[in-house]
């Protein structure tokens, strides 16, 4: 097979496309806010670290060059990067919200559709969030697949196949050899985790400029401030037609207001002074969560806590990877 061969079971999936494309750029506060949420209290800290080892370990996901890590995060110059990836798997409880996405003849696969680099530097420390369009059309190496198997590189494809092609850690090897950045971490969550962990938060405060009519996500909002949760909250984040020019880029603007309004809300005692919701946040993070073998630790998980929960609001960046 070349290096320009297209997989047959992508050909159907490229972004122009009725998918529901970006599922949940709260991702990048994700795992952070679960962290917070273990150290926040001893009874938080027990159930978590016990319903965490059970679960999440169990279906962790090996990356590339993670043998060597230091056990401390002290050790890792410059600071250490997360991969956080939203992917459409078709789940039974929700996939009667995509149409043809999951039911016809584009259902077959998994894609990442958001993909996001998240950098802790070194102190002081500081948070960057590096929004990648799905649809970049970049060079995707060689993976391994579900059953084992080597695929072809591939020299100019787009950014969202890299899932499909390998899992968790393919996303992790096409955007850490396209920025030249190591990943230490990563974590993936599906369209029914975005619903579920947004419902567990009561919601996040958006606000409109203009209102969004989008006949292809069923999302109908006026102008103004809106609270969205569940399916609402992933309408939002999907939507391409109702803005700017109708591509993946037009929509980023409204993923980068929701995961500021999201940020403010997990660092506010809303939600970090509210035990129950920490509870719920933490259940529903651990159904919900694919992750790095290295992220599947409690007590990395306090580790990355302690060096960013101290972070100032106005020291978290949210920039765009340059697509010229």
């Amino acid at each position: 097979m070349s290096d320009n061969t297209r997989r047959r079971r992508t050909v159907a999936r490229h972004g122009q496309l009725r998918s529901p494309g970006a599922v949940s750029q709260l991702l990048r506060l994700l795992a952070i806010s679960m962290a917070v949420v273990l150290v926040s209290g001893i009874g938080v800290a027990a159930y978590f670290y016990l319903d965490f080892s059970n679960t999440v370990s169990a279906n962790a996901v090996d990356l590339d060059g993670q043998e060597d890590l230091p056990p401390d995060i002290g050790a890792y110059k410059g600071g250490f990067n997360l991969v956080l990836t939203g992917v459409d798997t078709c789940e039974d409880d929700y996939k009667q919200y995509f149409g043809d996405r999951c039911t016809g003849g584009d259902a077959e696969g998994t894609l990442n559709d958001v993909n996001l680099l998240v950098h802790v530097s070194e102190e002081p420390r500081r948070i960057t969030v590096v929004s990648f369009p799905r649809d970049l059309m970049i060079p995707i190496p060689s993976c391994e697949d579900e059953d084992g198997n080597a695929t072809a590189a591939m020299s100019k494809q787009p950014l969202n196949v890299a899932y499909t092609d390998g899992g968790l850690n393919c996303v992790v090897r096409t955007i850490s050899s396209l920025t030249d950045q190591e990943v230490q971490f990563a974590a993936s969550v599906t369209f029914g985790g975005v619903i579920e962990i947004t419902n567990a938060i009561g919601g996040v405060d958006v606000c409109l400029a203009n209102p969004i009519r989008d006949r292809y996500t069923g999302l109908d909002m006026s102008a103004g401030t809106h609270t969205v949760k569940g399916l609402e909250a992933l309408q939002f984040l999907r939507t391409r037609h109702g803005v700017g020019d109708g591509s993946d880029l037009g929509r980023i603007g409204n993923q980068q207001q929701y995961m500021s309004s999201l940020a403010r809300k997990l660092i506010s005692g809303e939600v970090l002074g509210n035990v129950p919701v920490m509870l719920k946040l933490a259940n529903t993070g651990i159904q919900n969560l694919e992750t790095s073998t290295s992220l599947a630790d409690p007590m990395m998980i306090v580790q990355i806590a302690l060096a960013v929960k101290s972070v100032p609001f106005e020291d978290i960046v949210f920039v765009q990877y340059p697509t010229l």
